[in-house]
């Protein structure tokens, strides 16, 4: 079982240094290509002040605010107010800027190259009872709450707010525990 811990990534500026963000995963890994060379990323970004978002073209964006209460989002002029655990999907080459009515936020973005893969973003509650098991293709990410991921009999990790759980098909692990946990899931575009 694979669990990336937040407590140990590295704050990164964004591109037009509006704020910081903190990439979970990404294919092919971050370390190995630039800034946008890659065919999906997960992160979670804080957002401190007003201001453009940096342009992905030949993206497609799936954002959702998982710390404050309402990022107001325009996009290509359209104005959409984002609150807590709503995911919100848009084009990455959009101009797209971002105003705080209430206050910091942290977002969870989702960043997919458009024909190659889609990205999906669900925002469930925890069972301390019923296990949520997380696949190939997925991570889980604790959001809020307390929570334990495992695989079968061997002992169970604790999970800190924002760590991600690693999906497998083989070894599945299950999370259990009160709260609410993000799970985003990037499938392959096949045509």
């Amino acid at each position: 079982m694979e669990i990336i811990r937040f407590a140990d990534l590295k704050p990164e500026p964004w591109r037009n240094r509006g704020g910081v963000t903190r990439q979970l995963a990404s294919q092919p890994k971050a370390s190995s290509t630039p800034d946008g060379d890659w065919d999906w990323r997960v992160s979670i970004a804080d957002v401190s002040k007003a201001g453009d978002f940096s342009p992905f073209p030949g993206m497609e964006r799936m954002l959702t605010v998982v710390e404050g209460e309402l990022l107001l989002l325009t996009v290509d002029g359209a104005d959409h107010p984002l609150e807590k655990y709503r995911p919100f999907r848009f084009p990455g080459g959009a101009q797209t800027q971002g105003s705080l009515p209430t206050g910091d936020i942290r977002n969870l973005n989702v960043i997919t190259r458009t024909g190659g893969f889609k990205g999906f973003t669900s925002i469930i509650e925890l069972s301390k009872k019923r296990a949520k098991p997380i696949f190939e293709g997925q991570l889980g990410i604790l959001l809020q709450g307390q929570a334990t991921a495992g695989v079968g009999t061997q002992e169970p990790e604790t999970l800190a707010r924002y760590d991600a759980v690693v999906g497998s098909d083989v070894d599945t692990p299950d999370v259990l525990g009160r709260g609410f946990l993000a799970v985003v899931s990037i499938d392959p575009v096949v045509d």
